[in-house]
């Protein structure tokens, strides 16, 4: 290796996801801490997307890391067939934080692999195929994971290794409302919709769902339609999954989104923030009567890695640490603090069609044209790899030593659960004059 030019050599050696090869110049990060990372130059940048939506407890938490060493000492594997004291302690410790009466726990190491399993189990244990899901959706990688996304990168593979069975539902999505209506008087059209489905397509599995869209928009339901969706899914005996991945573990002020609305979902699915990302650890969680339905039946489903025991004992520390500090708590708080300021920003820059969000995750939606809400690219622009202006605010920002990331039209702000209020104006101080780079593009109304 190269050691003066690390950069290079992943460039040149490894593969990029989610784009096109050419042209992509990874930045070299040296070292992490707190809101905080620094490149090869020594340069900081606040970290205002906590990498993926991830690393909630910020970077380099002392306690999970204390708990990933002691644990390397202790037992680093052992094959999953066997207990062991870390699995045992994550266990007593997720009873206290998952919904109540989902109790079951199948560990892997991502969530697109949590999202694989949820759609295997719910599968077999009701005998049935179709899964319906949402147009504005990511749910993973793998092949039933990917099949059961809405978003683009569905359809660019899905003639190759699509799992047949999807279904696809309108997304609760007033913005943008699929059936053209306004919201309280659309009756929640968005889920009596799921209600007709399942009647006809007959079938159904489950419905998976992010309860609050992730990479695709940060999209918040109005309060009455998770509660809906879970009183159709149950009337028709069809489980309900919810994909936690993202919006788990704090990240909306709760330690899961579906508890802003008392859902009890069937299965859940997390990763990411579940071990501060420090570890590589996914879980699906299910009730016990999914799991009694596999004590004469061949549960089919397993890999090596399933509850190792060094991803385990991190996400013991991780959950003491989120009690320990307070930050469902202080999500909460900075959360409503954070859409007030987006909401004024958003007052000042006509690029700014909506603003967004749920706790310490919002969304910052760019449109060419306020009135029409024309978005200044599409997802097939996108997977083109042509300029996107969303793209060039974020490189705006990284110019003054902020990072965040951008989908197709749109920013994601999702700071570590531990920002100061301090770092939360200065990145937002970034993001207010960065947007400048898309005023300049706004079409005049009509």
């Amino acid at each position: 290796m190269d050691g003066d030019d690390p950069a290079r050599v992943v460039r040149e050696t490894n593969y990029a996801t989610w784009r096109r090869q050419g042209g992509w110049a990874p930045l070299l990060v040296t070292r992490a801490e707190g809101s905080t990372f620094w490149d090869g130059e020594g340069r900081p940048y606040l970290d205002f997307a906590s990498q993926l939506i991830a690393t909630n407890l910020g970077h380099g938490n002392a306690a999970v890391q204390a708990a990933i060493s002691a644990q390397a000492h202790e037992l680093a594997y052992a094959a999953p067939g066997f207990a062991t004291r870390a699995r045992a302690h994550l266990s007593e410790a997720l009873s206290g934080v998952l919904p109540a009466g989902v109790d079951r726990y199948f560990f892997s190491t991502s969530g697109t692999e949590a999202n694989e399993a949820a759609l295997k189990i719910a599968r077999v244990a009701t005998g049935r195929s179709k899964v319906l899901s949402r147009y504005r959706s990511y749910h993973g990688a793998t092949a039933a994971s990917i099949s059961v996304t809405g978003d683009v990168r569905r359809r660019m593979v899905e003639h190759l290794q699509k799992v047949p069975g999807t279904v696809f539902s309108p997304d609760c999505y007033c913005y943008r409302c699929p059936f053209g209506l306004t919201y309280p008087s659309c009756g929640i059209a968005c889920a009596e919709y799921v209600d007709y489905q399942i009647t006809h397509e007959g079938d159904v599995a489950a419905m998976i769902v992010e309860p609050v869209v992730g990479t695709n928009g940060v999209i918040v339901p109005v309060p009455e339609y998770l509660p809906r969706i879970r009183e159709i899914t149950k009337k028709h005996g069809v489980l309900l999954i919810a994909d936690e991945v993202m919006t788990g573990w704090g990240r909306t002020g709760r330690w899961f989104a579906v508890d802003h609305w008392g859902v009890v979902p069937d299965l859940l699915t997390t990763a990411k923030g579940i071990t501060g990302a420090q570890i590589p650890l996914g879980l699906t969680a299910t009730t016990s009567a999914i799991h009694e339905s596999f004590e004469r039946r061949y549960f089919p489903h397993g890999h090596t890695y399933e509850a190792h025991p060094l991803t385990l004992a991190p996400a013991t520390a991780a959950i003491g640490e989120y009690r320990r500090l307070g930050l469902l708590e202080k999500s909460r708080k900075d959360g409503v603090y954070l859409l007030q300021r987006l909401r004024e920003i958003q007052d000042r820059h006509p690029s700014v069609g909506d603003v967004r969000g749920l706790g310490l995750f919002a969304a910052v939606e760019l449109v060419r044209n306020r009135k029409t809400r024309q978005p200044f690219n599409t997802p097939e622009e996108k997977v083109a790899g042509l300029p996107l202006v969303a793209d060039a605010v974020v490189q705006a920002m990284q110019k003054e030593g902020v990072f965040t990331f951008a989908w197709v039209s749109h920013l994601l702000i999702a700071p570590p659960l531990i920002i100061t209020r301090e770092e939360l104006d200065r990145g937002l101080e970034v993001l207010d004059r960065a947007l400048s780079v898309a005023d300049s593009k706004v079409l005049a109304d009509p």
